[in-house]
């Protein structure tokens, strides 16, 4: 029988978190806050289940890649991320359904972290430290969706810019990882540079 762990109504202070069995099911949540906890993954996000809380100075550690994980009920402030996110999605979501409402993402530091296909929603972007190249990330891409559909773009890559115009209501930003892309895309990792560095709203 696979083992369930929960971290549950407490506060937990200066911990560090293993999260590493990978015959276990993690909860955070409900109603748990991590106060300056080192928090470390080694586990497939399908066994870590975020179901409401707050961590505040906490260090996100990934030590295996940590894919499509909704961070959306929880309140993450001050928090640095190391490691490899894919698919994840940071900050709450209206869009969704009201356990998504409850969370948020502020003055936190991506800049340790490989992101891609990573978004971010309902935040104020200026407070998060992005990751730089070979990362990149587009911000407020609506705005600039007429402008970015215009250009040239290597490879398949506009199918990339075309969903990252048309996202889900709410998102301020999405995070790539430029060799992954280029790989999916067709195209080198120079040319696609390239491309992005006169393209309007983009962090690299």
């Amino acid at each position: 029988m696979t083992p369930n762990i929960h971290y549950e109504d407490r506060e937990i202070e200066g911990e560090r978190l293993e999260l590493t069995d990978k015959t276990a099911i993690y909860w955070l949540g409900p109603n748990v806050t991590l106060r300056g906890c080192m928090l470390v993954t080694n586990i497939s996000a399908r066994w870590l289940h975020l179901v409401s809380g707050t961590l505040i100075d906490c260090t996100i550690q990934a030590k295996s890649e940590l894919k499509a994980l909704p961070w959306a009920p929880m309140k993450v402030k001050g928090c640095r991320f190391k490691g490899r996110f894919t698919g994840n999605d940071f900050g709450f979501r209206e869009d969704v359904d009201d356990r998504w409402r409850a969370g948020g993402i502020e003055d936190c530091d991506f800049s340790e972290a490989v992101l891609n296909g990573c978004r971010f929603f309902n935040c104020d972007m200026s407070t998060i430290r992005l990751p730089r190249w070979p990362c990149f990330t587009f911000l407020d891409a609506r705005r600039f969706a007429a402008e970015l559909a215009r250009r040239a773009w290597p490879g398949s890559f506009d199918s990339v810019i075309r969903t990252v115009c048309d996202p889900p209501k709410g998102t301020v930003a999405s995070a790539w990882h430029a060799p992954t892309v280029a790989k999916k895309s067709d195209t080198t990792v120079e040319e696609l540079r390239a491309a992005l560095e006169t393209a309007p709203g983009i962090f690299m």
